[in-house]
């Protein structure tokens, strides 16, 4: 439900892989954002098709960056393909952490064949920063009409760094 970017492609080749981690990884220091290092030699991605769920199961290069305590992580997690997919709610982080994922998501796009991003907040768009906070505070509004419930309580970080919005109690 919160604001969250997704985003998709496809690296031009493995020169590209180093040059966009580099990029990504300073970019990510000039913010004193925490960064880490992802090499896998096999996982398991969950993914998504032309609208058919299906698992790549193999080895994984990139790195992960915490651009806030309350966003979830940025994953660069390429494959063997030098293929991306994935996404990063920054609903419950200042709105300039959105910002800055969308200028670096923009800055890493000379690095692929195509870059595919969704912006729930429309900023990557448009750089409308009075529609991101359109977006932001109506479903912060509607998180809250949820929350009023008291069988409801969120948002809720799991294990794995993403933010469930809202849990309903047994």
């Amino acid at each position: 439900m919160g604001v969250t970017i997704h985003f998709e492609g496809k690296l031009k080749d493995k020169d590209s892989l180093a040059q966009c981690l580099d990029l990504a990884k300073q970019f990510a220091e000039e913010r004193i954002w925490h960064v880490k290092s992802i090499d896998n030699p096999e996982v398991t991605l969950r993914r998504v098709r032309h609208e058919q769920d299906w698992n790549y199961v193999g080895p994984v290069t990139g790195i992960e960056i915490q651009p806030h305590s309350d966003s979830e992580p940025l994953r660069l997690e390429f494959d063997r393909d030098l293929y991306v997919q994935d996404y990063i709610k920054t609903q419950f982080a200042p709105v300039n952490v959105h910002v800055q994922v969308s200028e670096l998501l923009h800055l890493l796009d000379s690095f692929f064949e195509g870059l595919a991003v969704e912006d729930e907040g429309e900023y990557f768009e448009t750089n409308d920063l009075s529609l991101l906070t359109k977006h932001r505070d109506s479903v912060s509004s509607a998180l809250s009409e949820y929350l009023v419930n008291p069988k409801n309580h969120g948002p809720v970080r799991l294990d794995s760094g993403r933010i469930v919005d809202v849990v309903e109690n047994a």
